[in-house]
């Protein structure tokens, strides 16, 4: 499996006073991506750490093109970027309804 896509509600308190979505939050979302990734192709993202294999962040770009919004439902599609070896690196895009 190359890619994954779930759907998320943004809540009321991932956002600001004006209903935006706060720019750290959008680092919780995409691992969320992640690990529903890893939970498609049958892999356990708890079984692997306790296995001793860790998955850390050691590098985080995110481009914001458009805020999203409270109650948006909001699409992240996970993409391995390029075969793993030591480590893995993935590609994501955030999505509203309208795309």
């Amino acid at each position: 499996m190359k890619f994954d896509e779930i759907q998320i509600r943004v809540r009321y308190g991932e956002t600001d006073q004006m209903g935006v979505v706060y720019h750290g939050n959008y680092a919780l979302y995409l691992e969320m991506g992640r690990i529903e990734w890893l939970r498609k192709l049958g892999v356990s993202y708890k079984k692997m750490e306790e296995d001793g294999i860790m998955l850390p962040v050691v590098s985080l770009n995110i481009n914001y093109k458009k805020s999203a919004g409270y109650d948006d439902l909001i699409n992240v599609k996970t993409q391995l970027k390029k075969k793993p070896t030591a480590k893995i690196e993935f590609e994501y895009e955030i999505t509203n309804e309208a795309g």
